[in-house]
């Protein structure tokens, strides 16, 4: 293999892990907010129909989203009926994840 033919070869990895890692933070944004919003809808007291897919979706949902809220909720109190620490933890994710795309691209 060339130098030539390997450095493209090796900018074509790190490009595609760097849309990888892109895509990830993106959807894990997705998924908090998701959260966030069939929160909200549970604690204004609309009842989301049960059935076993909703029940798993509501449940993913959960289980991948609240460790990492936890995180910023230890560290940032609720204003009164206001949680900031959603708003946080995501310009937080957004940030290292332009941080880690950008090193990972070189």
């Amino acid at each position: 293999m060339t130098p030539v033919s390997h450095s493209i070869a090796l900018a074509s990895t790190r490009g595609q892990i760097a849309d990888f890692v892109e895509a990830l933070v993106l959807v894990y944004t997705l998924v908090i907010i998701a959260h966030l919003l069939i929160s909200i809808v549970q604690s204004a007291g609309v009842r989301i129909p049960y059935n076993t897919f909703t029940s798993s979706v509501i449940g993913f949902l959960r289980d991948a989203a609240e460790p990492y809220l936890a995180f910023f909720r230890r560290f940032i109190p609720p204003l009164g009926p206001f949680d900031l620490s959603p708003i946080v933890a995501i310009i937080l994710l957004r940030i290292v994840g332009g941080v880690v795309v950008s090193l990972v691209q070189g």
